[in-house]
């Protein structure tokens, strides 16, 4: 049987065949037999804007691969910084080659002191730790005005590792700067994820000694934030990327992306939900409202996946982990409660409604103490080297830049009117 599809244009009887390549078919053929006619896709719901090696993710059957790895393997066995490099390479690295990366992240996660004596102290008392890291992130690139050189590969090296390196200090001065507390220099010695715990956490002792299983947690839960194919702020990512702007400004503005709350404030949308259930026995009635539509349940269903999200099973499994150091959130039960009527009840099961990712991690960074308006802040860390992974692979294919088209819908020409003749 011939992989293909044939498209005729009843107007003309003209058609053309066009080969499925990959799960795709080329629009170029379209163009040719009807110039001027356009796909109208809002949202981009079955449109592909890129062909990518990076992340592959099979919704229908709950699958996510990062480079052709399982998201269950690289969370059980895996780093985040090897996972960064692993996405930004195309495979994992060796032992040297492990060692040279880490220590190029580690020792770059300062920043310029003008961005912490005057960049930060200028925003006011209450600013959202998510809109001063946007601005933060966007404030690089006039600290590294190479960095416009997209095309060179080892500037592009130096200003990812930057990247990475130095989006947890960002993020860390952010809530510092909410909460009135001295900023708290990166330790060298640790971690990635035990420096930024102390960045956010230390207070008056001499060294900063994280959780083992909280830094681990927060290790894990990077690495199922690091990419996720196509979403709203990868794409924005790859369009700004397109124009040949530096990371750091296609960086911000897939920040911006994430900021908006039917992105990356799902998690916190959880916590909301779960508080104004309350009790256990409110359950029922919550479930009911659902149903009759006049209550969203949060953290269930997907654009993508129309199964388990593969990545809420791996945060469910760490959850008891970390109570087991931060104490039982009292959230858990109603979440577990609401995760099993969802699993049963043909009314969730028929509209694919399972639990994603944002379900569990929100009561994770909640029982670590994270407060709310860090939750999307994290995702931000977690979420950079994917980012990067596909602005580095935009530019090495010299993708040209981002041009949709669009489907006018508005008046005919008019004549212009004299303003005194106007009624």
């Amino acid at each position: 049987m011939t992989e293909s599809v044939t498209i005729t244009d009843n107007r003309t009887g003209e058609s053309v065949e066009v080969p499925i390549v990959n799960g795709g078919v080329d629009a170029s053929a379209w163009k040719k037999l009807m110039p001027g006619t356009w796909f109208l896709d809002p949202g981009f719901s079955v449109t592909a804007s890129t062909a990518s090696e990076i992340t592959d993710l099979d919704g229908g059957n709950g699958i996510l691969r990062y480079r052709g790895y399982a998201i269950e393997d690289l969370a059980e066995n895996s780093s985040f910084l090897e996972v960064c490099y692993l996405l930004l390479n195309g495979e994992l690295p060796t032992q040297a080659q492990h060692d040279t990366w880490v220590h190029d992240i580690t020792f770059h996660t300062y920043i310029h002191e003008n961005m912490r004596r005057r960049f930060y102290e200028g925003f006011h008392y209450d600013a959202h730790p998510m809109g001063m890291l946007v601005s933060a992130i966007a404030a690089l690139s006039t600290f590294y005005p190479e960095a416009k050189d997209v095309r060179d590969p080892e500037n592009r090296y130096r200003q990812i590792n930057r990247l990475i390196s130095k989006v947890p200090t960002l993020a860390a001065m952010a809530y510092r700067n909410t909460i009135g507390m001295p900023f708290v220099y990166p330790d060298n010695s640790l971690s990635y994820g035990a420096n930024f715990l102390s960045m956010m956490w230390k207070v008056a002792e001499p060294d900063y000694e994280a959780s083992p299983v909280l830094a681990k947690a927060i290790d894990t839960l990077f690495i199922l934030h690091a990419d996720h194919e196509q979403n709203c702020s990868t794409t924005a990512m790859r369009v700004i990327g397109s124009s040949l702007a530096d990371p750091y400004s296609a960086a911000a503005g897939a920040t911006a992306a994430l900021y908006g709350p039917r992105h990356g404030g799902a998690n916190e949308a959880v916590i909301h939900m779960l508080n104004d259930i309350g009790s256990y026995d409110n359950i029922p009635a919550f479930i009911e409202s659902v149903k009759a539509g006049k209550q969203r349940l949060m953290g269930f269903g997907h654009r993508v996946y129309k199964a388990y999200d593969p990545r809420a099973r791996i945060v469910k499994n760490h959850a008891d982990e970390v109570f087991k150091v931060t104490g039982r959130n009292h959230l858990i039960d109603i979440a577990l409660k609401l995760e099993e009527i969802a699993l049963e009840d043909e009314y969730f099961k028929s509209r694919n409604l399972y639990p994603n990712v944002d379900f569990y991690t929100g009561l994770i960074y909640q029982a670590m103490n994270f407060p709310l308006d860090m939750f999307t802040v994290l995702f931000a860390i977690g979420r950079m080297p994917g980012w990067l992974s596909h602005w580095q692979e935009s530019v090495e294919a010299e993708a040209r830049i981002s041009r949709p088209r669009q489907v006018y819908t508005g008046l005919p020409e008019r004549k212009y009117v004299p303003i005194d003749q106007r009624v």
